[in-house]
C-alpha cells in the first residue's frame, strides 16, 4: 500500500544529514522548506496499525541514518483507522514549545 507522507526532521549539529539526505533522494521525496519533506512510500500490505506503520518506517530510516539520541523525526500521514490526517514523531520527542508566553490569552488570576 503506497501512503504519501511529510516528514519533518530535527538532527542538530552533528546529525547524520548525509545518509539521511541519501534516503530521502532514493524515495524521490521533494523539499517542502526548511527540514521538511514529502514522498510517497510502498508499505507492505500486512500493516494495519498506524503504530505499526511507524514503527516499519523507523525501522527503515534507521537502517541508513545513524541517530543521535536528541535527534527527532516526525511524520504526517492519513491515518489507517480513520483516514484522518495524523502525526507522530518516530525518532525522538516533543520538546517544550519556543513561543510559549508570547500570545495574547489571559491568565487567570484568581485560584480556585
Amino acid at each position: 500500500m503506497e501512503k504519501a507522507i511529510w516528514l519533518n526532521y530535527d538532527l542538530g549539529v552533528g546529525g547524520d544529514f548525509q545518509n539521511l539526505y541519501s534516503w530521502l533522494d532514493d524515495h524521490e521525496a521533494t523539499e517542502c522548506g526548511n527540514n521538511t519533506a514529502f514522498f510517497k512510500y510502498d508499505f507492505p500490505d500486512d500493516i494495519k496499525t498506524d503504530e505499526d506503520l511507524s514503527r516499519y518506517l523507523e525501522n527503515d530510516i534507521s537502517k541508513t541514518v545513524n541517530f543521535l539520541p536528541t535527534n527527532r523525526i516526525y511524520i504526517i500521514r492519513k491515518s489507517l483507522d480513520n483516514n484522518n490526517i495524523k502525526g507522530s514523531f518516530i525518532i525522538g520527542k516533543r520538546k517544550a514549545t519556543p513561543w510559549e508566553g508570547f500570545g495574547t490569552k489571559v491568565e487567570n488570576l484568581i485560584d480556585e
